[in-house]
């Protein structure tokens, strides 16, 4: 064989073998594409599945809190009712009249919690008024000093957002009452021009934000709740420097 046989020979095993390593690359290309958007789907499967168990979750959460609020009102708000009737038609002087009046603000407290844990109460209304009503409300029991204040112009946003917003706040302040030990609560409901900023802060004992997950008090699933609506969470806490709730809800 002579030289220029041999080196054609060279030439075409040479091109065989890169045709072979272009066929491999586009295969193995293929198959990684093919891969990566199984993995996708995937993602998004469990994803679409999480927020499908979320959202079950509140929607039971958000039934049992109806229920409970139509028992107050009904069962309990009329036995207090009652026990208000019989204490003012009772001769007992200035005493009986005190504790009258003293059945008759608990009733109305009564009817105030049950308001604002039925859903159907907070269809109607928007967030703004509902962390003014709850703050007002948590004043009035002198708990601890609870202030609010609204920033930026007010847009109109989706109702099941909101709820889920306050849900969310009203998960942390009910921390606040009966774990921080707090004095004060602030509320701040900012407008921005993308995005909607509520923060809430107490000046309780606070704790170890890395261990968030073992405190059993619900906080640990404001991230869940937060995720159903496209927001985001943050929870901020320092031992003896109270705790910091940040929620942001983007503006479409």
């Amino acid at each position: 064989m002579d030289q220029g046989t041999q080196l054609l020979v060279i030439l075409v095993v040479l091109l065989v073998l890169f045709l072979l390593a272009v066929i491999v690359f586009v295969l193995f290309s293929v198959f990684m594409k093919r891969k990566n958007a199984l993995l996708r789907e995937q993602i998004e499967a469990e994803k679409r599945y999480e927020r499908a168990i979320a959202e079950t979750q509140i929607e039971i959460r958000e039934e049992t809190l109806r229920n409970i609020s139509w028992e107050l009102h009904d069962n309990i708000g009329q036995l207090l009712t009652l026990a208000k009737i019989k204490a003012q038609n009772v001769e007992g002087g200035d005493e009986m009249l005190e504790v009258a009046e003293t059945i008759g603000t608990g009733l109305q407290e009564l009817r105030a919690l049950s308001r604002a844990i039925n859903p159907e109460a907070l269809n109607g209304q928007s967030l703004i008024r509902s962390l003014e009503v709850e703050v007002a409300r948590f004043n009035r029991l002198k708990y601890l000093t609870a202030d609010y204040e609204l920033l930026g112009d007010p847009v109109p946003l989706d109702p099941k957002a909101e709820i889920v917003l306050f849900r969310i706040v009203q998960e942390f302040i009910t921390n606040t009452m009966k774990h921080s030990k707090a004095s004060s609560l602030k509320i701040s409901v900012h407008f921005k021009v993308d995005a909607l900023e509520v923060t809430a802060v107490d000046n309780g004992v606070g704790f170890e934000s890395e261990k968030l997950a073992d405190k059993g008090i619900g906080l640990s699933n404001i991230d869940k709740r937060a995720e159903l609506i496209r927001a985001s969470a943050k929870i901020n806490s320092i031992p003896g420097a109270g705790t910091r709730l940040v929620l942001i809800y983007p503006l479409e």
